[in-house]
């Protein structure tokens, strides 16, 4: 019930009331402070709304001072381009044994899998050559990639998936603040650390090592 509607009721009940049994003072003193309550909680409702309204505005000009930084977010997303080898970065939350990579489409369908030997914790890179399971380029685009970890037990350990990008836009969308990095976007909330674009290194993955496939991926 809103406060008008708690102060029509209340003169409603004044009106009606019987003359010979009016409302008792203490009662009505007590309806009197519940609607004074309740007309408190209502304005600062409004201004709590306002603050939130206020603080969403400065989140959003402030995102975009992240415009032209590097970012390193939580996702699993790649861009291949020109077919040059693409970095698939991670984190293992503890030192992993063997650990394997599977590159799928944007349809979910699969292309290749590759394994590392042993890796400590924290964030790692391993780098996918642009080609399939069967050496064959395939074509520029999105593509998602999971990894799979275990250790010395063969135990599932824990591994995040990371992007990394140069932000080029800002985007607000349901209350929620996205980075774009190319054809990539990433909520704020999800964003790990920034850094200068110049300070990340331009220079490609020319060499890699093409790994066999292990008992992690079932030998696909």
């Amino acid at each position: 019930m809103g406060k008008d509607d708690f102060l029509n009721l209340l003169i409603t009940q004044l009106q009606y009331q019987d003359p010979l049994n009016p409302t008792d003072s203490t009662e009505f003193t007590a309806q009197l402070a519940q609607f004074s309550a309740l007309e408190q909680m209502g304005n600062m409702n409004d201004n709590l709304q306002k603050l939130q309204m206020y603080q969403a505005s400065i989140n959003n000009a402030q995102a975009v001072s992240f415009i032209g930084k590097a970012i390193t977010a939580r996702g699993n997303t790649l861009t291949l381009t020109e077919g040059t080898p693409v970095d698939c970065r991670f984190e293992l939350a503890q030192d992993a044994s063997a650990v394997a990579v599977t590159i799928y489409d944007t349809a979910g369908e699969f292309v290749k899998a590759f394994e590392s030997e042993a890796l400590p914790a924290g964030r790692q890179v391993l780098a996918w050559d642009g080609r399939d399971k069967n050496g064959n380029p395939v074509p520029d685009g999105s593509y998602q990639f999971e990894v799979l970890a275990v250790d010395g037990n063969d135990e599932r350990v824990d591994a995040t998936p990371l992007c990394r990008g140069v932000v080029t836009g800002i985007t607000f969308e349901n209350n929620t603040t996205y980075l774009i990095a190319g054809d990539r976007r990433f909520a704020v909330g999800d964003v790990i650390d920034i850094a200068e674009a110049a300070a990340q290194s331009q220079t490609k993955l020319k060499n890699y090592q093409q790994f066999g496939i292990s008992k992690i991926n079932g030998g696909r």
